[in-house]
């Protein structure tokens, strides 16, 4: 019954902010398997913002702080075969060549076959930041075997 989580949170306002944990009326969404259900039914919504979306019954809009999606982890299986886990419970390869850098150094990529951005958690940027290096002053490349790839400024 995907619905259920509806019933354990009874909230006018719900947030996905980017330190990648829900919230409920400000205060933190602890149960990780609601937390995983709350991801997995985020969608944008037709003319803007986002939605929790189960059925008719089961919808809520949502405030994403930043962006719908954040990396929670990182697997380096081989030089280059680089596999990122998200915050829904998927895992797909990470695509090096749309790494970016966002204000506060923060690092994003491109998921969802590059339909939408995420957030690297602080954990995930930690797993792959042996594999970047500074190239000069305030340039950034990946680096993992023999894919190298330059670090752009993102843009929102």
């Amino acid at each position: 019954m995907p619905g259920a989580g509806f019933y354990a949170i009874h909230t006018a306002k719900l947030r996905f902010r980017s330190d990648g944990r829900w919230y409920a009326d400000g205060e933190p969404v602890v149960h990780p398997r609601l937390a995983r259900l709350f991801s997995r039914y985020l969608r944008p919504k037709p003319g803007g913002g986002y939605e929790i979306w189960i059925d008719e019954r089961y919808h809520a809009d949502v405030e994403v702080e930043d962006t719908p999606y954040v990396v929670t982890s990182v697997t380096v299986a081989a030089p280059g075969h680089i596999t990122i886990e998200l915050n829904d419970g998927t895992a797909e390869p990470l695509d090096t060549a749309s790494l970016s850098v966002g204000e506060a150094d923060v690092l994003y990529c491109r998921v969802k076959r590059g339909s939408a951005r995420a957030r690297f958690l602080r954990p995930a940027y930690y797993q792959l930041a042996g594999f970047i290096e500074e190239a000069a002053p305030g340039r950034f490349e990946f680096r993992c075997g023999s894919t190298v790839h330059s670090i752009a400024s993102s843009e929102r």
